[in-house]
């Protein structure tokens, strides 16, 4: 293996399928070296790209993993060179991103676009998770494929020709523009594919529908039999409940008073909510999951984005998750809040803003002493710096209110997060 090699996360994973595939261009250029080998998270080669004269050639290496379920079935999963070959003349891709309801079905069927030739009916699908309380990508599939049988159906009415071709596209939930890939426009994506068109199947609907798809209880099989056909209902049925997660990240100098308060608003929301809560807290962490780092700023920010990994897998299922490191560094602070959001989860950062006088008072394990008198590096506050954030969505300096005023105000801000 010649060159760097690159790992690619889930977003990176599901562009250089997209290019292999024949979707976009390969990359004019990735960390500036001739030769890069492109790996998933498992370290397999999938790819080598390299920069020649004539641009850049993207070689693949070794199949992608390929995970259980309807949007892994290389029948549907077909590259865009593929597609192309059985999609003939005029053509509409018309994209399944949402559950089709029984209006979508009866507004396209009659849709002269999708009606004057093949439909291909397009189900992006993301290698990252969904959200806890959207349906899955298998489910999106199922009820997809439901639907094109149904369109078919219609369409054959009046053209005994008309066909419906389903396929699986991988596609990124968040463009990873530090590839040096630009994806395109999905018109174009979807172009490479064979379509001369594209349609979205909920961009037809009116408002009124999509308040009552807001507004609709999922627990009411009446009115969700109502408003969908039977393979979107069952889907909506066990879908699990519209909870969003979150991470609330606590910032500040040792001895703010950060863990107190994170215990505090941790116990109250375990009392509350019937949630999962996890407290991460900074001191514990150190001693597991990052024993073997040290304190220097590499390692610190290191640490913060170990504990903001977890913290944002634990809201991506539904949890509530409490961190309470002293993140000194704005960068790993602002890597921890894009991992959450990534997720689909709320994100509250709080910054502990105590005076570093009050702090060194409180300290009672000495490590200030320690620090003060050369016996501890890289102590942050005395001999490492410490980066007050310019993003907090709360701040709290713990020598002017008390336990119970500092809870509550984390509590309004992390009840306005959840419910925005």
């Amino acid at each position: 293996m010649t060159g760097p090699k690159r790992v690619l996360d889930d977003d990176e994973l599901d562009v250089l399928e997209l290019a292999l595939g024949g979707a976009i261009p390969a990359p004019e250029a990735s960390d500036g070296a001739d030769d890069v080998t492109f790996t998933d998270a498992e370290n397999t080669p999938l790819a080598r790209l390299h920069r020649e004269q004539g641009g850049p050639r993207l070689d693949r290496l070794r199949p992608f993993a390929r995970h259980r379920g309807p949007a892994w079935d290389p029948g549907l999963r077909l590259e865009a060179r593929a597609m192309r070959t059985r999609v003939t003349g005029h053509s509409t891709a018309l994209v399944i991103d949402d559950l089709p309801t029984r209006s979508d079905l009866e507004r396209l069927s009659s849709d002269p676009r999708v009606g004057a030739g093949d439909v291909l009916l397009a189900i992006p699908v993301s290698r990252r998770r969904p959200a806890a309380h959207v349906p899955g990508h298998a489910g999106l599939v199922r009820a997809a494929l439901a639907f094109g049988e149904a369109l078919g159906t219609e369409l054959r009415r009046r053209r005994a020709d008309a066909r419906v071709i389903p396929v699986v596209v991988p596609w990124p939930a968040s463009p990873p523009a530090a590839m040096g890939w630009r994806v395109p426009r999905a018109a174009d994506v979807l172009a490479a594919y064979g379509a001369t068109s594209t349609v979205r199947l909920a961009e037809g609907r009116d408002p009124a529908e999509r308040d009552q798809l807001a507004q609709l209880d999922a627990a009411d099989p009446e009115a969700v039999s109502e408003v969908y056909p039977e393979a979107s209902a069952r889907e909506l049925r066990t879908r699990p409940a519209a909870r969003r997660g979150a991470v609330v990240l606590f910032t500040g100098l040792s001895g703010s008073g950060k863990s107190t308060i994170a215990r505090a608003r941790g116990e109250e929301l375990a009392d509350r909510d019937d949630r999962r809560v996890t407290l991460l807290d900074g001191d514990e962490i150190r001693q597991h999951l990052s024993s073997e780092l040290g304190f220097d700023p590499a390692s610190r920010e290191r640490n913060v984005e170990r504990i903001g990994w977890v913290a944002a897998l634990l809201a991506g299922h539904g949890g509530i998750a409490v961190a309470a490191p002293i993140a000194p560094f704005a960068a790993s602070r602002a890597r921890v809040r894009e991992m959450v959001e990534r997720e689909g989860a709320a994100f509250v950062l709080v910054w502990v803003s105590t005076p570093l006088g009050v702090c060194e008072a409180r300290d009672r394990k000495g490590m200030y002493a320690r620090a003060r008198a050369g016996e501890l590096r890289d102590f942050t506050g005395v001999s490492s710096p410490y980066e007050p954030p310019d993003d907090a969505d709360v701040v709290i300096d713990t020598s002017r209110i008390d336990v119970d005023a500092a809870v509550d105000l984390v509590r309004t801000a992390l009840d306005a997060r959840l419910a925005a």
